[in-house]
């Protein structure tokens, strides 16, 4: 795939005046312009939102949220197997806020594309479920962990599983009433996808956080495709690890304030069993 930034340098010549402007804008400061809102990024080029519209658009776009997660994708570089934000030679000075940076970019991506309508639709399921199961291999496994560690409070039964035979033979004594929970940044990991299907079969209600239109989030009922710029195929699973931890964080919180106010009492008892296990702060 042709870089995003080389693209709009080579149409320059051919850019109206206006899209002239959000160019320059762009290309003078990209890492920033991942980060800006659709007004800020206006404000500085000195043009209207629709405008910017357009100009991402005229770049293959379907708007500006989109637009930004390609524009983060062909920043890419970095050290191969390690992270796309480092370089060989960096210090400790360098790599440090690198890293944390690439982080805030990618929770911003996500923050500004991901659909509340479906999150809310994902609460009622997980809501309605009489037992769930979060389902991850590799780097996803310790997600679907701390998941289950999020999970527990509700009163819901329910478990974490890393290992793939485990999942397949739940997935098959799995059915109505049970929720699957697969989670997979490239939704392409074959006994995952296996996995899902066996559980629809068996009439479970299956939802996965993972990648725009892989073969996972086709096999799910619901799916909350995260367009992380995250290669993981040459790098460290990072940025798409904390993503998905976020969207979990979104999604227990979304649970207990369907929960309501009546039911901050129990998550009280839990919080305070905690207490006589930690030392004094005198």
């Amino acid at each position: 795939m042709e870089n995003l930034l080389a693209t709009i340098s080579t149409a320059l010549p051919n850019l109206n005046k206006s899209e002239k402007k959000v160019a320059a804008v762009i290309l003078d400061d990209p890492e920033a312009s991942t980060q800006s809102s659709i007004a800020t990024l206006a404000a500085k080029a000195k043009v209207s939102e629709p405008s910017v519209n357009r100009f991402c658009k005229r770049f293959g776009a379907g708007g500006f949220p989109d637009f930004k997660l390609k524009l983060a994708k062909s920043l890419v570089s970095g050290v191969r197997y390690v992270s796309s934000a480092v370089e060989l030679e960096d210090s400790s000075d360098e790599f440090t806020p690198k890293i944390f940076n690439n982080s805030i970019h990618a929770l911003s991506l996500v923050r500004d594309s991901i659909n509340p309508a479906l999150v809310a639709r994902v609460v009622d399921q997980l809501v309605q479920a009489r037992r769930i199961y979060f389902f991850g291999l590799g780097t996803s496994a310790a997600v679907a962990t701390d998941a289950e560690y999020k999970f527990f409070r509700f009163n819901t039964p329910v478990s974490s599983h890393h290992d793939p035979l485990m999942q397949r033979m739940l997935a098959s004594a799995g059915g109505v009433g049970d929720l699957f929970f697969c989670i997979s940044h490239t939704g392409r990991t074959k006994t995952l996808i296996e996995t899902a299907q066996l559980a629809r079969e068996n009439g479970a209600t299956v939802v996965g956080l993972t990648a725009p239109n892989s073969a996972l989030s086709q096999t799910c009922q619901w799916a909350l495709e995260l367009d992380v710029p995250e290669d993981t195929d040459e790098y460290l699973p990072m940025t798409s690890r904390i993503v998905h931890l976020v969207v979990l964080d979104v999604l227990a919180t979304g649970v207990t304030l369907r929960k309501g106010e009546e039911f901050l009492p129990h998550l009280a008892r839990i919080k305070n069993s905690l207490k006589p296990t930690r030392l004094s702060q005198d």
